[in-house]
């Protein structure tokens, strides 16, 4: 793992893959910096994002944190601004995730479960629990991994409902003005 981590405004990938290790996510962002949490990434409008059988282009700008606290964290909190359908927080939680050897490249493990936000209405909550228990039994998740990510997903929810930092709106808008500052558009 490294520690070295590129200029802010530096290109850069975050790749997720699944348990199995097959490929999973691969987005194409931003190093912006860091903070008291960890580093911010962030995607431009327009930038891409591709797994197996679907990929999109950023519609409004976005940030990802990737936590400090140790050599790996067990999620990445991504923030959107302006996106069509009023998603403003998506939280994969993961295993293992962390900077490479490479400082342009980042990874996790994607681990099914989301806590979600959305403007309006439907709050937040825990998505995509079908899939969790799917995959608990398809990959054989270790019993502590499945204990300690699904206490990390009430704990995540309850926080993006409490507003707590840096689940407000305040830290990552920091975050997606100095991303939104760069200009950066494809």
């Amino acid at each position: 793992m490294s520690t070295q981590r590129p200029d802010p405004g530096t290109p850069m990938i975050f790749h997720w893959r699944k348990w199995d290790g097959t490929p999973h996510w691969r987005h194409e962002c931003v190093y912006l910096g860091s903070d008291e949490w960890g580093d911010w990434i962030g995607q431009p409008v327009g930038w891409h994002s591709a797994r197996p059988g679907a990929e999109f282009h950023a519609e409004g700008p976005n940030v990802a944190l990737l936590p400090a606290g140790g050599p790996a964290a067990d999620f990445a909190l991504t923030v959107n601004r302006h996106h069509p359908r009023g998603l403003r927080i998506y939280i994969d939680l993961g295993w293992d995730v962390r900077w490479t050897s490479d400082p342009l490249l980042a990874t996790g493990i994607d681990m099914d479960l989301d806590v979600v936000r959305v403007e309006g209405p439907r709050g937040t909550w825990v998505d995509d629990r079908d899939e969790w228990a799917e995959h608990c039994e398809q990959f054989g998740y270790p019993v502590e991994v499945v204990t300690r990510l699904e206490l990390l997903a009430l704990d995540l929810e309850q926080r993006v409902r409490a507003q707590v930092p840096p689940f407000d709106d305040a830290t990552p808008d920091l975050w997606l003005d100095r991303l939104e500052a760069f200009g950066l558009h494809r």
